[in-house]
């Protein structure tokens, strides 16, 4: 019977770090808490006390309800904890009991006890998983989107002795790993030249103790030659005896030193063959990878030039007729959309759920037992009007009317003027090569980077590039149309996506505790704050409210370098609500890669399909939004984005057209045809919903940042003592000082690792005296439960703006 994911699921929550040593809780239970590690740091190792573990061991449960085990930790094959539990199933049967086994950080649970022996139906790697507790008996596992168990345990007590084990299991789990992926650096990196040196001259060594034996073993094997032959004469026999007795001992004895000779020399070859076989094994690993790299460099090289000479005015004639290899010219930055562009076909997903955010496979991933949901597509054609009607005195003024830019919020206000670029970036060379080549496969939150690849800003600052062009949601807020508020909202959330285009630095990741404001409420007509409410995994809350709007979103991401390229998925949800018509939309962000990491210019794409549902008085408005992967062989504009807007009954009312890069423009659906399967909808005339703002000629001296984030890292004063602005290695790095800065940075992580074990051995010292210890907990935002979900996300607080006023920073800690 396959297990479908329980209803509601929207995010991975949010876990709640333990930690300490073996402790009795209420009930018998020996359990071992932990805190949950953060990544890039390891976690002492935390012991059960077998005696303690034996003397506390409690029995079932004789009211039927679930009985929960520890193991002693003298045995090691033993399961950490094991149990009976309930776990969410499907809609139909709702929770089953379930027999559970905590081993090894992983989890796995079984129909009953005997299945054990031979069939596991499923299990969850506790290694950067996320565990929360959902009410006193529920509680939720994560992976980050893949797999997500809901569990119920019999009462409060169980619960919170599962949870406890739990984290523990994570905790150990990540040591392990952390401690693996060192050895295999240590293993896979040159031998030190001293260690290699040694290793050489011990070989040497050896090799002429061969030698000399050698030598030894000849002459000796001779004199005895010459004894045996003067012993046949006869004469002096006693005499000659006594000569082949002393050289055949002799002959004996280098013989023996030969052999142990042998000996040594094959023990030590023996003792470091397995290093230089998995060195060199290693190296083969990498020749091959970047055969495979130069390999795909020249054919795509191959193609540029093929490329270059058909569209080059002199070879037109003499282009090959080849079709299938046939280049596209792209269309030119803020072009119009053409006849041809403005008609496409879409495949829409058919959901059978009525909130399919909810319920996706894709966006909270299901029970390993089986899956839900609904893979179908329908296909819809879109045809535009002929724009060649539309006279060119209309399609200017459609194009400048719709073109928004900020306005200020009350003319007689001084506006505080801000700067309008950065210091230049200085030119420091970098051997890329020597730094990422033991990377690969890794997550990027494991890799220590120099600040050579950032940017002066942090990621709560990139977030709150997201409100560059908030100018669409003002628009969006003036809409009558649920539909084309949407199309609207949709064209926003295109935008954040038009500086990575060219911004190919990585942005500094945010301590624990750091925070952004960004108030641009006398210019731009809206504020932000940001904070980092989470570090393992990486976790920011941000919270923005505008003119008829507000947005906020729980930003994470799973990431992974695949050598030739880094690919970034977001996890998290961004939501955006009007007020005044209570219509809230949801949406999650696609895939961006970033391609030639090793060789060739950086390049960034964004592809894959975005869903916005609407919720609340929107409910059942959605859009179907597809970014088209670059391609080298198509006759699609590159950095396309196409999608559809429809109302509660599926029917396509907006239709969206762009680039991501550029401008999107969107058109009312006038008439509908064709079959239901096929349904085929004709548009009248495009507006521009959005149109990018170039940055400055030379803004490629100062790392491709347009004006609003040039003045992002702008010193404020007033911030909180947590404020990205007062990073010193951010700021160092702005102001041209690398060494410097790479220094700061160092000392910066080496602090946050050592209050994270400060917090770690508090908690152990609280569990040890029976006593809780609260986790860590955000400033500015805390946890709730999500609307129509069981899920906790981190919600704005709203007193940051509060204690700004009041110059109040005393919940602050020193992270800086």
């Amino acid at each position: 019977m396959s297990e479908t994911p329980m209803p509601g699921m929207a995010k991975p929550a949010t876990p709640t770090p333990l930690l300490g040593p073996s402790v009795v809780v209420p009930g018998g239970v020996v359990v071992a808490p932990a805190v949950a590690a953060v990544a890039a740091a390891t976690v002492p190792a935390a012991t059960v006390n077998a005696a303690a573990a034996a003397a506390s061991l409690a029995s079932a449960n004789p009211n039927g309800g679930s009985s929960t085990s520890v193991a002693a930790a003298a045995s090691q094959a033993e399961p950490d904890m094991k149990g009976w539990l309930l776990k969410w199933t499907n809609y139909l049967k709702g929770y089953q009991k379930r027999w559970f086994v905590l081993s090894k950080g992983v989890l796995s649970y079984y129909r009953n006890q005997a299945e054990m022996a031979h069939t596991c139906r499923g299990t969850i790697s506790l290694h950067g998983a996320l565990i929360h507790t959902v009410d006193s008996c529920t509680f939720v596992i994560s992976n980050g989107g893949t797999q997500t168990f809901h569990i119920k345990a019999a009462n409060e007590v169980e619960r919170q002795s599962w949870v406890t084990a739990l984290e523990l299991a994570k905790a150990k789990a990540i040591r392990a790993m952390e401690s693996d992926e060192e050895e295999e650096d240590n293993t896979a990196n040159t031998i030190p030249s001293e260690e290699l040196n040694l290793v050489v001259r011990e070989l040497t060594v050896r090799l002429e103790n061969l030698k000399t034996c050698y030598d030894l073993i000849t002459k000796h094997g001779a004199a005895l030659q010459r004894a045996l032959s003067e012993l046949e004469t006869g004469d002096d026999l006693a005499n000659k005896t006594k000569i082949v007795s002393e050289r055949a001992t002799l002959f004996r004895i280098s013989s023996n030193a030969m052999i142990n000779a042998c000996s040594d020399y094959l023990q030590t070859a023996q003792t470091q063959g397995h290093k230089w076989s998995k060195m060199l094994q290693h190296e083969r690993d990498q020749k091959l990878h970047l055969e495979e790299m130069v390999e795909q460099l020249a054919r795509q090289h191959s193609h540029l030039e093929q490329a270059a000479t058909r569209h080059r005015p002199n070879a037109a004639t003499s282009a090959s007729d080849d079709e299938d290899n046939e280049f596209y010219d792209a269309q030119e930055e803020g072009g119009s959309v053409t006849q041809e562009d403005s008609s496409f076909i879409l495949n829409i997903p058919v959901t059978t759920h009525h909130n399919h955010r909810r319920n996706s496979n894709d966006a909270t991933g299901s029970s390993s037992e089986g899956e839900d949901g609904n893979s179908e597509t329908q296909q819809v054609l879109v045809v535009a009007e002929n724009l060649d009607n539309m006279d060119v005195t209309d399609r200017i003024s459609v194009h400048s009317s719709q073109a928004l830019t900020p306005t200020l919020a009350n003319q007689s206000k001084v506006v505080r003027k801000r700067r309008t670029r950065v210091p230049d970036k200085p030119n420091y060379p970098l051997n890329l090569w020597s730094i990422i080549k033991n990377c690969i496969g890794k997550d990027l939150s494991k890799i220590p980077m120099p600040v050579n690849f950032n940017e002066p800003l942090s990621m709560l600052q990139r977030l709150t590039e997201d409100f560059e062009y908030s100018e669409i949601l003002d628009k969006a807020a003036q809409a009558k149309d649920t539909c084309e508020q949407l199309a609207y909202v949709t064209a926003f959330t295109v935008s954040s996506y038009s500086t990575t285009s060219n911004r190919t630095g990585k942005p500094f990741n945010p301590l624990l505790g750091e925070t952004y404001e960004c108030d641009r409420t006398d210019d731009l007509g809206w504020r932000c704050i940001n904070e980092q409410v989470s570090h393992h995994p990486p976790m920011a809350a941000q919270y923005c409210e505008g003119r008829g709007w507000r947005c906020w979103q729980e930003f994470t991401m799973t990431s992974k370098f695949r050598g030739k390229y880094i690919q970034i998925v977001p996890l998290g949800y961004a939501h955006v609500e009007f007020p005044a018509t209570g219509n809230r939309y949801t949406w999650r962000k696609v895939t961006t890669t970033v391609h030639n990491i090793i060789v060739g210019k950086l390049w960034v794409d964004n592809h894959g399909d975005m869903e916005i549902f609407g919720e609340r008085n929107a409910k059942g408005v959605k859009c179907h939004l597809k970014y088209l992967p670059y391609s080298y062989f198509t006759r699609d504009t590159q950095r396309r984005v196409k999608g559809v807007v429809m109302d509660s009954s599926n029917q396509v009312k907006w239709v969206v057209n762009g680039t991501w890069d550029s401008k999107i423009e969107i058109a009312p659906v006038t008439s509908t045809s064709g079959s239901t399967e096929n349904p085929v909808y004709k548009t009248g005339n495009y507006k521009t919903a959005w149109t990018r703002r170039m940055p400055p000629p030379d803004s490629d001296r100062y790392y491709n940042f347009t004006l609003l984030a040039c003045q992002l890292n702008e010193p404020e004063p007033g911030v909180a003592p947590t404020d990205s602005r007062l990073r010193p290695d951010q700021r160092l790095m702005e102001d041209g000082k690398w060494n410097e800065s790479n220094q700061e940075k160092l000392r910066l992580e080496e602090g946050q690792r050592a209050r994270r074990r400060q917090r770690e051995a508090e908690a152990e010292t609280a569990a040890a005296e029976g006593r809780p210890y609260p986790p860590y907990e955000p400033i500015w935002f805390g946890k709730e439960k999500e609307e129509g979900t069981d899920n906790l996300v981190h919600v704005y607080n709203g007193t940051y703006w509060d204690a700004k006023a009041k110059g109040d920073w005393s919940k602050c800690s020193t992270i800086f």
